[in-house]
Parts: C-alpha cells; sequence; structure tokens
C-alpha cells in the first residue's frame, strides 16, 4: 500500500476568482468510467502514481461542491466549506481500495462530509464545548426534521415541537432550545440564493444529470452495504438476543419490559440485561465489520 502524500494543485478557490470560474473550471474535469475509476486506484495503491491520484480526485470535484452546497446555511464562506470538502476527498483517495467493491463516490461522500463537519463544528466553536454524539447529530439535522414537521424556520419552537424533536434525537429539551436558538441568530437562509459577483447563482454551474445519476448510485451502493453490515454483524447474537434488540431498539413499535418479561417468561431486570449485553455484542461487530471493509479512518 502507498505511503506517498497527495499533493496536487487544484483549481483555485480564492475570493477573488470568484465562484463560478471555480465551478467552470471544475466541470471541465471527466467523470471516470468504473473501468477507469479501478484501474487508476490500483495504480494509485500499488505503484503511489501520483497522475493517477490525481484524476481520481480532480473526477470527483463537483461531488465536493454538490455535497458543500447542502451546508451553505450555517453562515460560513462556501469556497472554505468547498476546500474542506477537498481535504476530505483527498483523504477518501489516499486510503480506497478498489478491492472492497464500494465505488469511489460511495467511500468519499463519507470522508467528504465528515471533513466539512468537522469545520463547521471548529468555526461554531463547538467541539470547544465538549460536544457529545448526540449533540452533533441534533446540530446537523435539526433543519432537516424541522423542514419534516413543516415548522417555521425564523421562530422559537412550541413545546410541543421541542418535545418530538427531542424525543426523535434522544437528546435534552434545552438542548434543542438551545441549538434552535444559536441557529437562528447565525444562519442564512438556505432558500436565499447565492451568487457570484457577476450575479449569476452558482448552483446553475452544478445542474448535471450524470452527476446526479451517480450521486443516487452511490447513495444506494453505501445503504446496500450498511444493510450488509447490520445483517453480518446480527449473526453474533443468539435468537433470543436477537428479538429483544429488535424489539426494544430497532423497531418502530418499541416493546415495554413488562410485554418481553412475559413473553420470555424472565425477570425485567433480566431483559434489560440481554438487551444491554446484545447491544455492546453489535457495536462490536460492526466495529469489526466497518474496519475489515476499510469503513474507518486509521489513525
Amino acid at each position: 500500500m502507498t505511503t506517498k502524500t497527495i499533493n496536487l494543485n487544484l483549481p483555485s478557490l480564492a475570493v477573488d476568482v470568484g465562484m463560478s470560474r471555480y465551478l467552470a473550471e471544475i466541470k471541465k474535469f471527466p467523470m471516470l468510467s468504473p473501468e477507469e475509476e479501478y484501474m487508476l486506484a490500483k495504480r494509485w495503491k500499488k505503484r503511489g502514481d501520483l497522475k493517477s491520484a490525481q484524476k481520481l480526485i480532480t473526477s470527483h470535484l463537483r461531488l465536493v461542491a454538490k455535497i458543500a452546497m447542502k451546508y451553505k446555511g450555517y453562515g460560513l464562506p462556501v469556497n472554505e466549506i468547498i476546500s474542506e470538502g477537498n481535504i476530505g476527498l483527498m483523504q477518501a483517495v489516499k486510503k480506497f481500495d478498489p478491492e472492497k467493491g464500494f465505488k469511489l463516490a460511495t467511500y468519499a461522500m463519507w470522508w467528504i462530509k465528515a471533513s466539512i463537519q468537522e469545520y463547521i463544528l471548529r468555526s461554531w466553536s463547538l467541539v470547544k464545548m465538549g460536544t457529545t454524539s448526540a449533540q452533533k447529530k441534533l446540530f446537523f439535522n435539526l433543519k432537516k426534521i424541522k423542514n419534516q414537521l413543516s415548522i417555521n424556520n425564523s421562530s422559537d419552537l412550541k413545546n410541543e415541537q421541542v418535545e418530538e424533536i427531542s424525543k426523535r434525537l434522544k437528546v435534552k429539551k434545552e438542548e434543542v432550545v438551545s441549538m434552535n436558538r444559536r441557529l437562528l441568530g447565525k444562519e442564512k437562509s438556505l432558500n436565499d440564493p447565492i451568487k457570484d459577483e457577476d450575479g449569476t447563482e452558482w448552483q446553475d454551474w452544478l445542474v448535471d444529470n450524470k452527476l446526479d445519476h451517480e450521486i443516487v448510485l452511490s447513495k444506494k451502493q453505501e445503504l446496500d452495504h450498511r444493510k450488509n453490515l447490520m445483517s453480518e454483524a446480527m449473526s453474533v447474537l443468539n435468537q433470543r438476543e436477537k428479538e429483544i434488540l429488535t424489539s426494544r431498539r430497532l423497531s418502530e413499535n418499541i416493546a415495554t419490559l413488562d410485554d418481553l418479561s412475559k413473553k420470555h417468561k424472565v425477570s425485567r431486570e433480566r431483559i434489560r440485561q440481554i438487551e444491554t449485553k446484545a447491544f455492546e455484542k453489535l457495536q462490536k461487530a460492526i466495529l469489526a465489520a466497518a474496519k475489515t471493509n476499510n469503513l474507518l479512518p486509521k489513525n
């Protein structure tokens, strides 16, 4: 496996260059066929061929820009968000293994989003506050859930709305209220058009049916791999553990400890113990499977 560092001269994202010019530049790079992608990835992995790495990266710059636009509502410069996404893309290419069965776009989407999200969290000083995984989930999912519930994005939440969001994301009600107010105070409207100096909307440059199709396929492939990981991990549980864990954590209608206690003819405390142990076993199995499939960052 190559240990070379990827250091490329990508199109400039400097403010004085203009976003329209950058997006026009990255559109010139051709997208790769599956065969081309596989051969380039093999050359990079086996020989450390930097030209192959460069083609893999430049062919996915439009994917980064497309993903970055979804984070434009956090009040940060879009060119910096894209730049962070490009760093994530380079990390993905560096670690990508074409023999694992993933398309690079599928693998890279995780790295791109992770890099952008860490940048946003740093910029909002949330990491310094000792942000938990639940709080990060709240930060990046609050607006989505508000849209699902048809909640006005420009006002405080009602008590019943706070309760519903708190329940869905498994965070404290006070955290929902606090995060909503922080977002209201700093964000720009997601509906506001982002324009370059000449008045051109940047999204106009990102209309690309082939890229959109690539993203859809990548998301489907990612979902299929997640399902396979879950299925593989569940195999470490015995039948009773599967039934209890599924009933308590993986079903829409959560079963009570009383219900399961009666069904399995054991105490409520014993059901709770089995659930906890099964969940820990499942977590370890998923982590092991993810490492085997090269889905986690390596220190």
